[in-house]
């Protein structure tokens, strides 16, 4: 969940190094450093706290070199202090290291590296690995021939840093400069993103393609158990058993208008009102208008294969897990077969029975989120088919899954997902269509679905229109600590994800159920101070919901609705509403999505949270 970046070239170090934290900065925000290489020294600086604090002591007290490693933490072992912050240093002043993961056995080799007389002064697991790496590095220069050190200057970085990682258990994204290797970052991966982007006669490494945009048209992807040597001019790549390995290049996906505010005060505001243009981007070039269906490009499996499938397993986390419910719904009422949603952190460590016929969904945003990974591997493992829906191109998940479909929502940089929301449930939206037309759905039924999702861009365009209304319920109820958020049928999920939403960025605790499940127990919550969200669109349980507001308010507490234009019944009832667009059952999440997020949003900022850096959390989850 940490950032990192780096640097090898003619240039400063540090001025990328800054501005690609900055950009890496929704990975975690506890604490950050630098560290560079400067007349034979490593030059450290690190601060606890936003990059601010950072780049004000670099002020102060530059650090110069054209060769530099950054991290921004998200704090796992230790406290953020600044002695927690990374880089860490190994032996003498020896090498900087900055990583991203958790290493589970660090106990152990603590210990075993106390004996040798090495002395720690943090709290973290990435201390251990310096000093370890430092110890390897001791030993493989002791046995190296003399020649061999100026023939082939970095071989013995590589075997240190092998030796190293054979002793390691968990995962890492690693980056390394050396003292007496003025030159060259090391760079290694496993189960943590890592890619390398490639200038003009400079390079450089960060945990996502979002520092690059602008600096590289190129780049290269860590695989997992690969060791990347980085120069200004090459880049070598060596697999465990110390051979070279092929690395391909690609082109970058991301460009500098994709990661700016554009005027907008939050990443979070702005990728809301992204989701008019992000929701049309998932469809597009999608529909078969002839045969009434949709059409992937990278599915990888015949008609015929994915005919026979008799069961859907969706995996995912978070926001993701909640799409994934919404596609369970339309999965099962289109194509008729029976879909389960789970958890990737609970399905990873179980052993469900899964039919031979069994298709394994892996829905994520990043691609790197570890839990889903973990649980598509195990799929895999058990020889099922595991296909990815995925908005980071080149990501682990979409590189491993057999197949898969992108989102092509372009970055996501608030931590709270947004856009990648819309985008999965219309992506899953597609595939319920396209399995429905394998087997029973009709030409004229199918018809009616691409005509659907065809008007959905401008119905998110009219959700949008909601803001300042929202923005005025907002100031109304952001003084309360408890909300409630209830619909049922294909607006359970939603409310979910408007709870999920509240909790994340405003810290106000919120609970989402299905609307005929309050009477079960949440209704023990009501009171004048607790506001209940409710989805309230028209549609075939239009009328019980209506009663489930009855009871609510019966029992004093607030109502806000989400309804359709026109809705008096509704009205009469809510103390406030907000009107969108009637749709059909099947794609409401998705427009009710909307209000949902705004009210989030305008509470969070009437709070005075930062909404794109809400605190303890990250964006992208790499450790379990």
């Amino acid at each position: 969940m940490c950032g990192i970046v780096g640097y090898v070239g003619p240039n400063e170090a540090t001025e990328f190094l800054l501005e690609g934290l900055r950009r890496l900065e929704y990975r975690g925000y506890d604490s950050s450093g630098v560290a560079t290489l400067h007349k034979g020294d490593l030059m450290i600086t690190k601060t606890a706290g936003r990059i601010d604090n950072l780049a004000a002591a670099l002020r102060k007290y530059p650090a110069p070199g054209t060769v530099g490693l950054g991290h921004t933490r998200w704090a796992t072992h230790g406290p953020a202090t600044d002695e927690n912050a990374h880089p860490h240093i190994g032996g003498e002043r020896v090498l900087a290291l900055v990583h991203n993961g958790v290493i589970d056995n660090f106990r152990v080799l603590k210990t075993k590296l106390s004996e040798l007389g090495y002395k720690f002064s943090t709290a973290t697991d990435t201390e251990v690995v310096a000093q370890l790496l430092d110890y390897e590095l001791q030993q493989c220069l002791a046995l190296q021939d003399p020649e061999q050190r100026i023939s082939e200057p970095y071989e013995v970085l590589v075997q240190a840093m092998q030796a190293m990682l054979s002793q390691l258990r968990g995962t890492y994204g690693f980056a390394v400069i050396f003292r007496d290797y003025p030159d060259v970052i090391l760079a290694a991966r496993l189960s943590s993103p890592l890619v390398i982007g490639i200038g003009n006669g400079e390079h450089f490494i960060a945990s996502d393609q979002t520092p690059l945009a602008g600096r590289a048209d190129k780049i290269v992807f860590l695989a997992d158990h690969e060791v990347a040597v980085v120069t200004a001019n090459s880049i070598r790549v060596v697999s465990r058993d110390l051979g070279d390995v092929p690395h391909d290049v690609k082109l970058i996906e991301v460009d500098d208008t994709q990661v700016g505010l554009d005027g907008f005060p939050h990443y979070m505001l702005k990728e809301i009102f992204e989701q008019p243009e992000t929701v049309r981007n998932a469809m597009r070039g999608r529909f078969d208008h002839d045969q009434a269906t949709a059409v992937f490009g990278g599915l990888n499996l015949s008609a015929q294969q994915l005919r026979a499938v008799d069961r859907f397993v969706l995996t995912a986390c978070g926001t993701s897990w909640h799409a994934g419910l919404v596609g369970e719904y339309m999965l099962e009422a289109f194509a008729r077969v029976p879909v389960e949603v789970e958890y990737a952190s609970e399905l990873r460590y179980r052993n469900p029975p899964l039919s031979t016929n069994t298709l394994l969904f892996a829905i994520t945003q990043s691609g790197e989120t570890i839990d889903t990974l973990a649980a598509m591997r195990e799929v895999k493992r058990k020889g099922h088919p595991a296909l990815s829906i995925c908005n980071v191109v080149g990501s682990t998940i979409a590189r491993e899954s057999d197949g898969g479909i992108y989102l092509h929502a372009g970055p996501e940089i608030g931590v709270a997902s947004t856009k990648a929301f819309t985008s999965q449930c219309v992506v899953l939206a597609l595939l319920a269509l396209y399995f429905g037309r394998l087997r029973h759905l009709s030409y004229e039924a199918g018809l009616r679905v691409i005509d659907e999702l065809e008007a959905l861009p401008e119905q998110v365009e009219q959700a949008l229109t909601t803001n300042s209304d929202i923005r005025r319920i907002a100031a109304k109820y952001a003084g309360c600590d408890n909300f409630l958020y209830l619909g049922r049928q294909y607006n359970f999920p939603a409310a979910l994800e408007g709870a999920l939403k509240l909790k994340e960025i405003s810290y106000i605790h919120a609970e989402g159920y299905p609307a005929a499940e309050m009477k079960h127990g949440p209704i023990a919550l009501v009171d004048e101070n607790t506001p209940s969200v409710f989805i309230v669109p028209r549609g075939g349980v239009y009328e019980k919901v209506l009663a489930n507001m009855e009871e609510i308010k019966a029992r004093g507490g607030p109502v806000i609705a989400i309804v359709n234009p026109g809705d008096e019944d509704a009205a009469e009832i809510a103390d406030d509403v907000i009107h969108v667009p009637a749709v059909a059952d099947f794609v409401q999440p998705i427009v009710t999505a909307i209000p949902l997020q705004l009210l989030a949003y305008h509470i969070a900022v009437l709070r005075g949270c930062d909404v794109d850096k809400p605190r303890n959390l990250a964006k992208s989850v790499t450790v379990e």
